[in-house]
């Protein structure tokens, strides 16, 4: 069994997509690792990278080629100045070198030795060989990028940032029926389950400083999408939305930091259609910036990390202005468990389940969230996280030219408003009289995806991407 922890499932990068752009470049990191280990490093003079199924049909307007390079390059995409990825990538294109690892020099050209194959690899949609040459090949390793940032060879192995910490769990979860025993026999919350877990990787202080810089990074990026209007690059030429939607809703800026417009917009008091408003303004601002290459969460995956942070800025604008870090953990907490049973149960990629393997489970996993911290039983929890993937089932990917735009972007706002609706109707619902559980609906998502046409999952090659054409955009 996975020991899946929180911050695998919520993780800090860049965009615009976790499988796509965060994936690859980890990929690069640890083949940079391998040629190291073996050797090999010193002896390279040219390298070759391979693109197969989805990241070849959609790695342009995924930007999978600019990650693979910055991977190469010893970039890492949790502390990069995102001002700088430019810089890097325009220095690699007209000089026609790539200084590997931040270390040595080797000949790499852009335009031949990142190869966009179009046939898919047996084992994942989503693989990329690294091969290294100096007179002749010397090593040569592939890697599968599986959602939400994960990253694997031909077996799905605990997550490598894990290994070595521990094999398992003291509450060991694999399905939702594991979660809700646990909660009963130990006579514990969800988040309180979880925390335990944790606790067993990482001491309380490392615990609260990692999901501190998670939420900072969620709050930070809410403010800067609000606060940035323009055009998102990438050929579809989309307008921003957040900016003038957060200017309507008449709240003064600029602000000196993202803190004081978090307190500035407690202070407001707002009607359904602003509530609405809000939380649109708030999924929307995220995806913009995950959009221009900014950094983000994943929550579960890129291209859905606006959904969460939505949700839980909702609860603390609108539910409870007293809210604090205590509450914020406590809904991280519980959104990655939730994310982690469909993980370990189906799959948080697009590229093997649609996008209800995206939107679909970060909308459950802000509905089981948001349930706890309005006073939901384990029960509740999990019949909320039910309730929003319930009405996601079979949600396709079909990204216009490839971009994490359309229709991406306002499907965060979508599935913020729908796991806000599911908290609701959960804390309305018997347990007692619950007709679906959760496991059988994350079974279900997983026949889904299997059943789904390939064309549906992140391949533009079917849906809205081949209807709307981006020249007419």
């Amino acid at each position: 069994m996975e020991c899946i922890s929180v911050f695998d499932m919520l993780k800090i990068g860049v965009g615009p997509s976790s499988s796509h752009t965060l994936g690859p470049w980890r990929a690069a990191e640890r083949w940079i690792k391998e040629l190291k280990d073996s050797d090999n490093f010193k002896a390279i003079k040219r390298i070759k990278v391979d693109l197969y199924g989805s990241l070849s049909l959609t790695g342009k307007g995924h930007a999978t080629d600019l990650a693979v390079m910055l991977g190469l390059s010893g970039s890492d995409p949790e502390t990069i100045p995102t001002n700088t990825i430019d810089i890097i990538i325009a220095s690699i294109k007209n000089t026609g070198k790539l200084v590997l690892n931040d270390e040595q020099i080797v000949v790499f050209d852009t335009k031949n030795d990142i190869v966009f194959n179009r046939n898919f690899l047996p084992f994942h949609s989503n693989g990329i060989t690294f091969t290294a040459y100096a007179e002749s090949e010397i090593h040569k390793s592939t890697f599968y990028s599986i959602g939400g940032g994960f990253v694997v060879k031909e077996e799905r192995t605990v997550h490598e940032e894990n290994k070595g910490l521990k094999s398992e769990f003291p509450f060991p979860i694999n399905k939702a029926s594991d979660l809700i025993a646990f909660c009963k026999s130990e006579n514990k919350s969800v988040s309180e389950i979880v925390l335990e877990n944790e606790r067993s990787l990482r001491d309380n202080e490392t615990i609260d400083y990692e999901l501190e810089r998670v939420w900072k990074t969620m709050l930070d990026c809410m403010f800067t999408g609000c606060h940035t209007e323009g055009t998102l690059p990438g050929g579809l030429n989309v307008r921003r939305r957040a900016f003038d939607m957060h200017k309507g809703l008449n709240v003064e800026v600029p602000y000196v930091t993202s803190q004081d417009w978090l307190q500035s917009i407690r202070q407001s008091e707002v009607k359904f259609r602003q509530i609405l408003k809000w939380v649109s303004c708030f999924a929307l601002s995220v995806n913009e910036v995950n959009a221009a290459l900014g950094r983000v969460v994943t929550a579960p995956t890129n291209g859905s990390a606006g959904v969460i942070p939505a949700v839980l800025m909702y609860y603390m604008v609108i539910e409870n202005h007293d809210a604090d870090f205590k509450h914020i953990k406590q809904f991280l907490l519980v959104a990655g468990e939730i994310g982690s049973i469909f993980k370990k149960g189906a799959t948080i990629s697009a590229a093997m389940g649609g996008c209800q393997a995206e939107i679909g489970v970060s909308s459950a996993m802000a509905a089981g969230a948001l349930c706890e911290l309005l006073g939901g039983t384990p029960e509740q929890v999990l019949i909320a996280s039910e309730i929003a993937m319930e009405h996601h089932l079979g949600l396709t990917c079909d990204p216009i030219g490839g971009l994490v735009q359309i229709p991406c972007i306002e499907r965060n706002s979508m599935g913020a408003i729908k796991a806000i609706n599911a908290a609701e109707l959960a804390l309305e619902t018997d347990p007692n009289n619950v007709k679906v559980p959760l496991d059988k609906v994350v079974d279900t998502m997983w026949e889904t995806a299997k059943d789904m046409n390939t064309k549906y999952k992140e391949t533009s090659e079917g849906g809205l991407a081949i209807r709307v054409n981006m020249a007419d955009c």
